[in-house]
């Protein structure tokens, strides 16, 4: 407003102390007009045909501010005006701030104001707008350009307003030019026709009448006129007036040229050049800064740039110096000085030009720095990370390099997080898929991937423990959760790294070495503020709630539906030349992953089966790759669940404590899902399990097939396996990490428990199956009709006569599951359940009664099973040799003295007693005196009951029966048992019941005899009964079987 008043009232100052001088000279006075009063009282006279011309009459006033000088010269240029640019609203008031001695120095005001012919865009932009900003600066120049197009409106106004008043001017000024340029012409002829002028005539200055009178332009041209005005005229000939005057001037050129011209020019010369080399070697160093600048930048010299940056600054430093003291001195500078200026100005706008490209291509580079830490890193060399914002705190940034390269590398995690985990689910699925819509695997590749499980003590063949398909899913799992979690390479490393890398730029320990900048302006970006570090802290957290979120419903929640993802572009996130291998998935380059849009993979089909809740589990997969890499995944899970309850987060509200307990939560609920899955799988496995029988023997024991050793290794493994599921106890092996592996509930346990039990039950359940039930063996395939249930014996045994068995036979089957069962009941499963009790701290007392006497009634069945037939067809023997009519002797043709032998169904019964010897020793030899006991015990009670049936026994007979009983025992003396030998009594007290007094006295006299016949018989039959000899220990005796009884 002070401004605006002093502009319009053309003062200096609000508050005059006196009246202004050139207020009291009239503008009537300046024109040269006489004053108003005067010119009322004279007569009104006609106008000239000049009048236009008149100033008085002009459009033009005199504007508020504008100067007028002593002798009434009047100009435009006021004395003040505001700032074009609009930033103040005195632009002399801004310069007196600044100490210009702009009231002193009307020239210098001038160089200032807009509405001089003089004004220095520059000038003025240096001193009234020095500090101004860019954003500043822009917006001065769209308020100069809305007020350059209100004045040309104004203008435009204004032309349109007195447009007859410019018809008129351009009238009399084509009129004043036609009589100008008429003047000192030769008239020409009438009959000549006239030539128009080269300056076309005003087209709407035409007027319907020719001018008359004493000021006609026509009047008098046809008398000649004077040679002096035709020297003056403005034709052609005359060089339009300037003729009189050229020649005298060239001479008077030329003359001074030749007298001056050499001296002059070469001095000038001279000065000019010298005066150019001492700039130039003064100033060497300013004039090589932008090129050294921008090799430093080329080469990524840092060092080199910020040396050559803090040169500029030094040279603009003391450019700048210059200006301001002469400022404070009011002295102006000197040529000199102003050429060092403007030099300095442009190399520092170069240089300015240049550091602002390096810092733009310097946040891009840190933007995507994102894999800082180096494996084979040069010792002392700083991180690429660090080494940038170093070079960029040196120069100094508005922003902090700091706080931007933490924030891009959280959002660069998160995306990248993200990406993953949604890929690498939809990828499981689609391998999930062609799994379930694909073939179940057979009984036979069961068998095969059930017995890759070595029974040595040494690790089993991975690569066996189920199809390649399956093998195939569980490394895609363990591959892309490894990619989440591993520590090394892995994203949850980078989250750590970062964290790390954070946690120290919050403790102020990375910004020791860190540079200060030019008079300390970085130091403000060496600290982070408390709202920074809390979000930072934020997104950390936020970081692992994704990770844990994507684990928990991977695990948790069935498999998904939509797999449109696998069809989308991959994430745009760029990844930088310095990512991992590791860190990067590429599923797109698997042709398992290529699919065409309009023909997807179907979803599996719902088969109730107990795979298809979990997105995690392979279909038709076995327990013993289950478990194998569940266990893997449940270590990987528990260490890195350690790993990031050990990054020390702040414990504000329920950020850190809250994050323990969701991580322990995160571990129970995988684990939780993974037991489920594993007890499923298992109770099938279970199923199936009695393919380990292939009815080969065992390498170690002979009298045992492959069977026990097989189904304790598998037990062992998946107890082993899944022992490291339920405590995962490898993942906290690493000192100082967390325990969030919480100890498993008795839920878990009780489900573990209940499933090895049924296991137990299950297998043994088989082996009775496969012991009874016949088939037919096919060396190509298995037999259907045997319903898939046993293996054929291996072909290329060396020893085939030891190895090979005859599984076609049952009661081969029967005594090699005899003697499994014996095995199982003594070692295999006494050995499991100590594994379990030792494994899972469970105790299986009432479980383990109940399996000794499952076992026991199995052991019984079977054992029954082959007895059975044996016992019925020796009863069956026993009872028709005695009742026969020809058993005894008859009484009338009794001699003492003649030779008895024994029964023929005594022999009868011993034959079949060495083909069942023979049979048992040979394929499982522990059984034979089980089995020859039972037999034999059997064989007494068979002959008492038989004896029982006749009412009467003569002599003979009496003697015969005691003859037969008596052979039978001494022959089976090695396997007589408690039972049989009160058996045996009890035959004596019978036959002595139903015989008379005399037949026992008789009989009496007639045992020493008995006794020869029997020692003879044994002498006798030594070799052919040998195999029911006890064998001494040490003596090697020839095998059972070898000789059969002659005749």
């Amino acid at each position: 407003m002070e401004a605006i008043l002093q502009n319009h009232y053309n003062i200096t100052t609000l508050f005059p102390n006196e009246w202004p001088a050139e207020k009291d000279i009239s503008s009537d006075e300046d024109e040269g007009l006489p004053p108003k009063s005067t010119m009322v009282n004279q007569v009104r006279r006609s106008k000239s045909r000049f009048s236009a011309l008149d100033r008085s009459g002009s459009y033009r006033q005199k504007l508020p501010g504008t100067e007028t000088t002593r002798d009434g010269t009047e100009n435009l240029v006021q004395k003040d005006e505001p700032d074009s640019l609009g930033s103040f609203p005195s632009v002399v008031q801004v310069l007196r701030q600044r100490g210009l001695p702009v009231e002193d120095d009307i020239k210098l005001r001038n160089r200032f104001l807009l509405s001089s012919t003089t004004f220095s865009p520059s000038l003025f932009l240096s001193q009234v707008h020095n500090d101004a900003s860019t954003d500043s600066l822009l917006q001065g120049l769209d308020f100069l350009s809305r007020s350059i197009e209100k004045k040309s409106a104004s203008l435009k106004i204004l032309v349109e307003s007195n447009f007859e008043r410019f018809v008129r001017a351009k009238a009399t000024i084509d009129n004043v030019y036609n009589e100008m340029r008429d003047q000192g012409r030769e008239p020409e002829s009438p009959t000549t026709p006239r030539r128009p002028h080269s300056r076309p005539g005003s087209k709407v200055g035409t007027h319907g009448r020719q001018l008359s009178g004493p000021l006609s332009p026509n009047l008098g041209s046809d008398k000649p006129l004077p040679s002096d005005k035709k020297k003056n005229a403005l034709i052609k000939e005359s060089e339009y007036g300037v003729a009189g005057i050229k020649a005298p001037l060239l001479e008077v050129a030329i003359k001074a040229q030749e007298v001056w011209g050499p001296a002059l020019g070469g001095r000038e010369k001279e000065e000019t050049l010298k005066a150019i080399l001492a700039t130039v070697e003064k100033n060497r160093g300013l004039f090589e800064i932008a090129a050294s600048l921008q090799d430093a930048i080329k080469r990524k010299d840092h060092e080199m740039l910020v040396e050559e940056y803090t040169k500029a600054r030094k040279f603009a430093d003391d450019a700048r110096y210059l200006v301001e003291n002469a400022n404070y001195k009011r002295v102006p500078l000197t040529d000199v000085e102003v050429h060092q200026v403007i030099v300095t100005a442009r190399m520092w706008t170069d240089v300015e030009s240049q550091i602002d490209s390096f810092k733009r291509d310097a946040w891009r580079t840190l933007t995507g720095m994102h894999f800082n830490k180096q494996s084979t890193k040069e010792e002392g060399k700083p991180e690429e990370h660090m080494e940038l914002i170093s070079i960029m705190l040196e120069i100094g940034v508005e922003e902090n390099p700091i706080w931007f390269w933490l924030l891009s590398r959280y959002d660069s995690l998160k995306n990248k997080i993200t990406a993953t985990c949604e890929r690498s689910k939809v990828e499981i699925e689609i391998l999930r898929r062609h799994l379930a819509n694909g073939e179940k695997p057979t009984l036979r590749m069961l068998a095969t991937h059930l017995r890759s499980v070595s029974t040595q003590g040494r690790q089993g063949d991975t690569a066996k423990m189920d199809t390649a398909k399956v093998l195939e899913f569980w490394d895609h799992v363990y591959g892309s959760i490894n990619t989440l979690l591993a520590t090394q390479g892995g994203i949850l490393g980078e989250v750590i790294e970062y964290w790390e890398t954070a946690r120290s730029f919050i403790d102020g320990k990375a910004q020791k070495n860190l540079p200060v900048g030019i008079d300390g302006q970085s130091l403000q970006h060496h600290r982070l503020s408390m709202d920074g570090v809390r979000e930072l802290e934020k997104g950390v957290i936020e970081i692992i709630n994704v990770i844990r979120e994507h684990l928990f419903s991977f695990f948790s929640d069935p498999p998904i539906e939509d797999i449109s993802l696998l069809f989308s572009p991959l994430p745009t996130t760029p990844l930088t030349p310095k990512t991992p291998l590791s860190a990067a998935l590429s599923p797109l380059s698997d042709t398992r992953f290529r699919f065409d849009k309009n023909n997807i993979p179907p979803p599996s089909p719902k088969l109730g089966e107990s795979w298809e809740k979990y997105a995690f589990w392979p279909p038709y997969a076995n327990a013993l790759s289950g478990v194998h890499y569940l266990a893997k995944i449940l270590i990987l899970i528990g260490a890195a669940a350690s790993e990031m309850a050990s990054l020390r987060l702040p414990e504000r509200g329920d950020t850190s404590s809250g994050l323990t307990e969701q991580l322990k939560s995160l571990v129970a609920g995988v684990r939780e899902r993974c037991v489920q899955a594993v007890c499923a799988a298992w109770n099938a496995d279970a199923d199936n399990v009695k393919v380990l029988e292939d009815w080969t023997r065992s390498p170690e024991r002979r009298d045992l097939t492959n069977m026990p050793a097989r189904f304790m290794a598998l037990e062992s493994t998946i107890l082993g396996s899944t022992q490291k599921i339920l405590y995962v106890s490898e993942a906290m092996s690493k000192p100082g990490s967390t325990d969030v592996v919480v100890p498993p509930s008795v839920k878990l346990l009780s489900m573990v428990r209940t499933q090895f039990v049924t296991s137990l039950y299950k297998t043994l359940g088989g082996m009775v199956e496969n012991a009874e039930k016949g088939m037919r063996i096919s060396d190509d395939d298995w037999d259907e009709a045997a319903d898939e249930l046993t293996v054929p014996a291996r072909k290329g045994i060396e020893d085939s006569s030891l190895s090979s068995i005859d599984a076609s036979n049952q009661s081969t089957r029967l005594l090699l599951t005899l003697s499994s069962l014996s095995t199982l009941t003594t070692e295999t499963v006494p050995n499991l359940i100590s594994l379990f009790e030792s494994s899972f701290s469970v105790k299986l007392t009432d479980e383990s009664k109940t399996i000794r006497d499952v076992l026991s009634q199995i052991d019984s069945r079977l054992f029954k099973s082959y007895t059975l037939p044996i016992s019925q067809h020796l009863t069956a023997t026993i009872s028709s040799g005695i009742n026969t009519p020809h058993w005894a002797p008859p009484t009338t043709s009794f001699n003492s003295n003649h030779t008895r032998d024994p029964s023929p169904y005594v022999y009868s019964i011993l034959l079949s007693l060495v083909i069942v010897h023979t049979e048992v020793s040979t394929i499982s030899a522990p059984l034979t005196p089980r089995i020859l006991k039972h037999l034999f015990e059997h064989i007494s009670t068979a002959l008492i009951t038989t004896f029982r049936l006749r009412e009467r026994y003569s002599l003979p007979a009496l003697m015969q029966a005691t003859l037969d009983v008596e052979f039978l025992a001494q022959t089976l003396s090695s396997y007589t048992t408690e039972k049989a030998s009160a058996t045996q009594t009890d035959i004596y007290q019978v036959l002595d019941a139903k015989t008379d007094n005399e037949a026992r006295v008789m009989l009496q006299n007639e045992l020493p005899s008995l006794r020869l016949i029997l020692k003879r018989l044994r002498e006798s039959t030594k070799g052919e009964f040998a195999c029911f000899r006890r064998v001494k220990r040490g003596t090697v005796v020839e095998r059972p079987g070898s000789r059969g009884r002659e005749g």
